[in-house]
């Protein structure tokens, strides 16, 4: 599915990939030179957020930025394998770089200006943003929102656009993506917004609900990176291989087959 943004005449599209589970976490968010004596790099990732981190039918962690990470061990360390995976939640992804506890976070970040004061950030490797998930057939565009019964995350940085942009909806706010399942099964709102790449994730799990083609912000996902002048040769070797990942079409191809946006 390719997203138009709305209000721009730009059609987004980028790519990504990933990972693999490993021994107890370990502490330490180190230099490049002791990352390669370790013989391995430390990540933390996301293990509920389809498609880009979560546990399938056979307990496996697997996801676009699984993918990703596997594939960021390879091209630095010469090993897919060479990654331990530490699964974090929301509110865990920056302070296990900020406390040492990984080297690296690939868990669905995407980058502002409040997070680059306290991280430091790779080259997107995908534009994620706010999109629209429903499953009333006669929604088919942003255009037929009109005064619709809008879900969304309480305090979402989306709510102001989404406030400018559909002056007669009804916004309501809710707590999770679990609660907005709820409230749109109980035909409590019309739709949902949130991030289009979980939304997407979404989708496929429940192939009766659809995403409009629209997206109303742009948010920019990127790998996590610990502040400091001994980092820099790190943070070199991951921006070196985002961009070739990107350059011979291999996260084009892994965004396609996780059927993200």
């Amino acid at each position: 599915m390719r997203y138009a943004l709305f209000g721009f005449s730009t059609v987004l599209g980028m790519q990504i990939l990933g990972m693999h589970l490993g021994a107890s976490p370990v502490v330490l968010s180190a230099d490049l030179d002791t990352i390669q004596d370790r013989g391995y790099v430390v990540v933390a990732v996301k293990d509920s957020w389809r498609p880009l981190g979560f546990i399938d039918e056979q307990g496996e962690l697997v996801g676009f930025e699984i993918d990703l990470a596997r594939q960021l061990a390879l091209e630095i360390l010469g090993d897919s394998e060479a990654i331990q995976l530490q699964p974090v939640s929301n509110l865990d992804r920056l302070p296990a770089v900020i406390d040492n506890e990984v080297d690296m976070a690939i868990a669905g970040v995407s980058i502002t200006p409040m997070r680059q004061r306290l991280v430091a950030f790779s080259s997107p490797y995908y534009l994620d943003g706010t999109g629209f998930v429903t499953h009333q057939p006669t929604l088919q565009s942003i255009n037929d929102l009109g005064a619709s019964d809008i879900a969304l995350l309480a305090g979402s940085e989306a709510v102001a656009q989404i406030n400018y942009l559909f002056p007669f909806a009804n916004l309501l706010g809710v707590s999770s993506y679990q609660q907005a399942w709820t409230v749109l099964e109980a035909n409590q709102a019309d739709v949902f917004a949130g991030s289009a790449s979980v939304l997407a994730g979404w989708v496929q799990e429940h192939p009766n609900y659809h995403l409009l083609p629209e997206l109303v912000t742009v948010e920019p996902l990127a790998v996590v990176l610990p502040k400091g002048t001994q980092h820099d040769s790190f943070r070199r070797e991951v921006n070196g291989a985002i961009a070739q990942l990107q350059d011979n079409g291999w996260l084009a191809e892994r965004i396609s087959h996780w059927q993200l946006p």
